[in-house]
């Protein structure tokens, strides 16, 4: 079964966790520059994250997202390793498929390739002109297709610039596309630009899905809130909240602020069809997210 016929078919569809703070829980090394694209580098590493991706299929993801937040030439390059960009986008592709052939389901699962800004995600000032941005996303996008993924989640993006640009990348080539946007207290995107706008410019080019992640958990209801308003009743909605905060050094601080039963008192009111987890959240969160969804 494809990704679109699924997420038609289904009431809800639960997203994973975070992965690079999971894999700083659990002793793989996070800093920048590479930040999760570190626990490609070996073995040993790899196969925490190969863990972490099936400890979040055993709690009950129906996607799970691709370790390939910085597998792309621009963000792999201050460590030197910008021509390991498709070899590394294999590895992390062919993880996540490992991952989901280990743990047996009595239904399907779906790998979304992870893409995200070129730049920094909390730094819209730093976005590339459109030119730089169509030649780097649309390398980025023909890696994670011919790697094998089945979706591309287009995540994190705080320009809608940025958004449209790598949504009609990914939709060219007739693969489904969601696009989450991350935003500021007050429900707009970083760049200062409204949901309702972004919904506007991108329901028409045929994404699979829009909605907003790594915001704090308690702040989603007012952008989902008007992204529901813009899309109708029936578009799906995406929403995954973090907990902790950014750090420049360490990429993201981990905190308990949110425990899975405070996390899934959140979720349950977001108006979205897909729900999972961001930055700091854990397969706690997902299991008790999928208990609360489906029961």
């Amino acid at each position: 079964m494809t990704f679109s016929t699924f997420l038609s078919r289904s009431d809800h569809l639960i997203l994973d966790g975070a992965t690079g703070t999971e894999l700083n829980r659990r002793g793989v090394e996070t800093g920048l520059p590479l930040w999760s694209a570190n626990a490609l580098m070996n073995e040993h590493d790899a196969g925490i994250l190969q863990n972490i991706h099936e400890d979040y299929l055993r709690a009950g993801a129906d996607i799970i997202s691709t370790n390939t937040f910085r597998t792309h030439r621009r963000a792999l390059a201050p460590s030197g390793n910008a021509e390991r960009a498709f070899e590394l986008t294999r590895r992390a592709v062919d993880i996540a498929r490992a991952a989901i052939a280990s743990v047996p389901a009595d239904r399907p699962r779906f790998v979304a390739g992870s893409i995200s800004t070129l730049e920094d995600c909390y730094r819209p000032d730093l976005v590339p002109p459109d030119d730089e941005l169509r030649i780097e996303h649309s390398e980025r996008i023909h890696h994670l297709i011919e790697c094998g993924v089945d979706l591309i989640l287009i995540e994190t993006i705080n320009t809608l610039r940025e958004a449209m640009i790598i949504a009609q990348l990914a939709l060219n080539t007739g693969t489904p596309a969601i696009v989450s946007f991350v935003c500021d207290r007050g429900g707009k995107i970083l760049s200062g630009e409204t949901l309702t706008e972004a919904a506007g410019q991108l329901l028409p080019l045929g994404i699979s899905a829009i909605g907003i992640n790594c915001g704090p958990t308690p702040f989603l209801d007012r952008p989902l809130a008007e992204l529901r308003a813009a899309c109708g009743e029936s578009f799906p909605l995406i929403a995954y909240g973090n907990i902790g905060y950014a750090d420049e050094t360490v990429g993201w601080i981990n905190t308990d602020s949110e425990t899975p039963c405070v996390y899934c008192e959140h979720a349950s009111h977001w108006p979205a069809k897909i729900i999972g987890g961001c930055c700091g959240t854990t397969p706690d969160h997902i299991r008790q997210l999928a208990k609360a969804i489906r029961e």
